[in-house]
């Protein structure tokens, strides 16, 4: 780790991983962090865990974080986090994963914060390219974040635990189970995942206000068309008004039930708090407009969705709208 302490800059060096070394079940930043601490990429354990998702385009960070338990001295934390936590972090020579929105057709992703510049307040984030890196403002970096409920992970090797043991991670243990019932769902064990859930709630009082816990639960009960994923995704919104998944799903619930009025009300509040994060759901919002019957709206919105998203397989008969 290289510390400037005139300016208070942390900056932490990390290995250069080529971005084509990104894989389903142990992504770009859980390889960085296993060579970071030491450790050489255990392909054979990937490839044997690979072959179970042989369709599945995104990522399952529970299998990484499985791997790298399973074969080095090696510890983990899903938390919410914090600036000032990102902060003490670094300080101690520990780089984070964190969640942010995504762009266009991405939902979301991941990076890893490097360092901070107190000077500029920006944080320093990990570029898999030589001699680059990223830097975010503040402001900005906190605002995205907030989207995702300030989702954080941390890897970590196993006798670095002295100077955490006195650290409180905020939702950890619900946000690792959380990440357990994602990799069911992506299985096909939409079932099971919600038992994993919903036992997971009643048994954590003191984590039952998760965000992260509660949108898994309410997306499953969503695609089962459920109702009670109202309730969850509302509960969600109070306690994170910014957490834009919950906005969005709640726009798709109101779609899917013809409640145009109220579909058309949490989509705009999604795209409110982030314009640019997700291409697709200016699709949804021009099917809203419309069916509320407001054309002028509806082609404005499938316009933006086709700016977005470049090669939609629906762009002809779209465009067939827009122009008609």
């Amino acid at each position: 780790m290289y510390k400037n302490e005139k300016d208070n800059n942390i900056e932490i060096t990390l290995p250069l991983v080529n971005k084509n070394e990104d894989n389903v079940v142990f992504p770009l930043v859980i390889n960085v962090l296993t060579k970071f601490w030491g450790e050489i990429t255990p392909d054979e354990e990937i490839s044997q865990r690979t072959t179970l998702y042989p369709n599945h385009k995104g990522t399952i960070f529970i299998e990484g974080l499985e791997i790298i338990e399973k074969k080095f001295n090696l510890l983990s934390k899903v938390y919410r986090g914090s600036l000032d936590d990102l902060k003490k972090r670094l300080g101690q020579g520990i780089p984070l994963i964190v969640i942010l929105p995504g762009i266009n057709e991405t939902i979301q992703f991941a990076t890893i914060v490097t360092g901070y510049d107190p000077e500029e307040k920006r944080l320093i984030t990990y570029v898999p390219e030589p001699d680059s890196f990223g830097a975010i403002p503040e402001e900005r970096f906190l605002s995205e974040w907030a989207q995702e409920d300030f989702l954080t992970l941390m890897i970590y090797p196993e006798d670095a635990k002295d100077i955490l043991k006195n650290s409180l991670f905020m939702f950890d243990k619900t946000n690792r189970i959380s990440l357990e019932a994602e990799r069911l769902k992506i299985q096909g064990k939409a079932k099971d995942a919600l038992e994993l859930l919903t036992k997971t709630l009643a048994s954590n009082e003191e984590e039952k206000d998760n965000p992260q816990l509660l949108l898994m639960i309410a997306g499953i009960l969503n695609e089962q068309d459920d109702e009670k994923c109202v309730e969850l995704y509302e509960k969600i919104i109070e306690l994170n008004p910014k957490f834009y998944l919950a906005h969005r799903g709640l726009g798709n619930y109101y779609l899917k039930k013809k409640n145009y009025s109220k579909s058309k009300q949490y989509y705009l509040n999604a795209i409110d708090i982030s314009p640019s994060r997700y291409g697709p759901i200016y699709k949804n919002l021009g099917i809203t407009y419309l069916n509320l019957g407001n054309d002028v709206s509806a082609k404005e919105s499938f316009k933006e969705y086709l700016q977005r998203v470049p090669n939609a397989s629906d762009e002809k008969n779209i465009l067939e709208f827009i122009n008609s």
